[in-house]
C-alpha cells in the first residue's frame, strides 16, 4: 500500500469526533486507507446487494451487530441508517464510532445535515498528489517522469498500484462514473449529452466558467448546465476557484474558474492519449496549471489547511493563477508551463507585489532551476510543490 498523507490526519480526527467521514472521488483509496487505518473496526460495504438490503430493511438490526461501531462503506446507498446512526452516537460519549466512507459527497452531505449534524467530521480523499508518489517504492520508477507524464497519466491509485495503462483505465473510469454516480445523484436520460458536456468542460479547464457559453453549445438550459455543475463538483470530478472580490485597481472578473481535479480525465475527454499529443497540445498549458491547483489542493485536504484559494484578474487583463490567503498573509503564485525561467514570467507578480504590498510571491514552473530572488519571489520547480502552503 502507498502511504496516503491524510492518514494522520485521518487518526487525529478519530480520536476527537464520534463519527469520521471520509469522502472523495470513486476509486481514490478510501476503502484501502480506512481499512488500513482500523483494522480493528469491523467493515461492511454498503455496495453488496445483500449486505444493503438488510440495512435498509431492518436499520436498527443492522447497527445493532456492531456494539463498538464499525466502518461502513459508501454509507450514501443507506441513507435509512442516518437516523439510526443519530441515536447510536448520542446514546454513547465515546469517540471514534463509525468510519463512513462516500463516493459521493452531495448524497452523503444531505443525509449528515439531516442526522449527523454536529456529530460528524468530513476529510476528503482525492487520489494520489506527486509527493506521495515519490515517496514510495515507485520513485526509482516514476523519479524521471516529467509533468506531461503525469498530466497525461493522472493520479488514480489503480493506474499505478496495479499498473492499468492510463488508455485502458481512464475511458473505463469515465464511463463507469457516468453510468453509475450520475444515475444515482439525478435522473438524467440522456447521458451522451452529459458526456459531451463533460467533453466541452475537458476544453474549458484553467477558464473562466461560462454558462450560457455551455447552454449554447450542449443544447441544454442554463438551470440545468448549472445543476450539471454541481453533479460534477459533487462527486469530485471538477472544482472552482473563485475570485479574489478585494476591490485593487477595481477587479471586474466575477465568474469562478473550472479545474479538473485530475489531469487524466481531462485528457481521456479531449482524446489526449500519447505524449506526443500532449507536447504540442494548445490546452497543455492550461493542463498543467491544472495539475498545479489540483496538487495544492490536494495538500489542503490532507494536511487540513484553512488556507483559502482564488485567483485574481483586474479590467487590464492581468492576471495572477492563484492566491493564497493563509488569513494572515496573501501570497500571490503564479504557474508557467514553460521548463526554461524567463524574466517575464515575474511581471504580473511584481505587479501585485507592488499594488497590495506582499512581501513574498511564487513561481511555479516545468523546469528546474529554483530561485530565492531579493524581491520575495521564489522561483519553484513544479516537483517541489510540498512548500507551497
Amino acid at each position: 500500500m502507498i502511504q496516503r498523507t491524510a492518514e494522520n490526519r485521518l487518526k487525529k480526527l478519530y480520536e476527537l469526533f464520534k463519527v469520521v467521514a471520509v469522502t472523495g472521488p470513486w476509486q481514490s483509496g478510501k476503502t484501502t486507507l480506512v481499512k488500513h487505518v482500523f483494522p480493528h473496526k469491523p467493515y461492511l460495504s454498503l455496495e453488496n446487494p445483500e449486505t444493503r438490503q438488510f440495512a435498509m430493511d431492518d436499520p436498527r438490526g443492522f447497527l445493532s451487530q456492531f456494539p463498538d461501531g464499525a466502518v461502513l462503506d459508501e454509507v450514501q446507498r443507506t441513507p435509512q441508517l442516518f437516523s439510526y446512526l443519530q441515536e447510536i452516537v448520542d446514546a454513547k460519549k465515546d469517540r471514534g464510532q463509525f468510519i463512513l466512507t462516500g463516493s459521493n459527497n452531495f448524497l452523503l452531505n444531505e443525509n449528515i445535515s439531516q442526522s449527523l449534524a454536529g456529530r460528524v467530521v468530513f476529510l476528503n480523499l482525492l487520489p494520489f498528489s506527486y509527493e506521495e508518489l515519490k515517496n514510495e517504492n515507485l520513485m526509482e520508477k516514476e523519479s524521471q517522469a516529467e509533468e506531461n507524464d503525469y498530466i497525461l497519466k493522472g493520479f488514480y491509485p489503480p493506474i499505478y498500484d496495479m499498473d492499468i495503462p492510463p488508455n485502458e483505465w481512464l475511458p473505463a473510469y469515465i464511463r463507469t462514473y457516468i453510468e453509475r454516480d450520475v444515475r444515482q445523484i439525478r435522473n438524467i436520460t440522456n447521458l451522451l449529452v452529459f458526456e459531451r458536456f463533460m467533453r466541452l468542460l475537458a476544453g474549458r479547464t484553467g477558464q473562466e466558467l461560462n454558462y450560457t457559453s455551455l447552454s449554447v453549445e450542449t443544447g441544454v438550459d442554463v438551470k440545468t448546465i448549472q445543476s450539471w455543475i454541481g453533479i460534477l463538483e459533487s462527486s469530485y470530478i471538477i472544482f472552482l476557484l473563485k475570485p479574489f472580490y478585494k476591490n485593487y485597481n477595481k477587479t471586474i472578473v466575477k465568474r469562478p474558474k473550472l479545474y479538473f481535479y485530475d489531469t487524466g480525465i481531462a485528457c481521456s475527454l479531449l482524446g489526449i492519449t500519447r505524449l506526443s499529443h500532449l507536447e504540442n497540445h494548445p490546452l497543455r498549458g492550461a493542463l498543467f496549471e491544472t495539475m498545479i491547483l489540483s496538487e495544492i489542493v490536494k495538500m489542503q485536504f490532507n494536511t487540513g489547511s484553512e488556507s483559502k484559494l482564488f485567483y485574481w484578474r483586474d479590467k487590464t487583463g492581468r492576471e495572477i493563477d492563484l492566491l493564497i490567503d493563509t488569513l494572515s498573509t496573501l501570497i500571490p503564485v503564479e504557474i508557467k508551463v514553460g521548463r526554461t525561467f524567463q524574466k517575464d514570467f515575474l511581471k504580473n507578480l511584481s505587479y501585485l507585489m507592488k499594488l497590495t504590498g506582499a512581501k513574498e510571491a511564487k513561481l511555479i514552473y516545468s523546469g528546474h532551476q529554483e530561485q530565492n530572488r531579493s524581491d520575495g519571489i521564489q522561483v519553484l520547480s513544479w516537483k517541489h510543490l510540498s512548500s507551497i502552503l
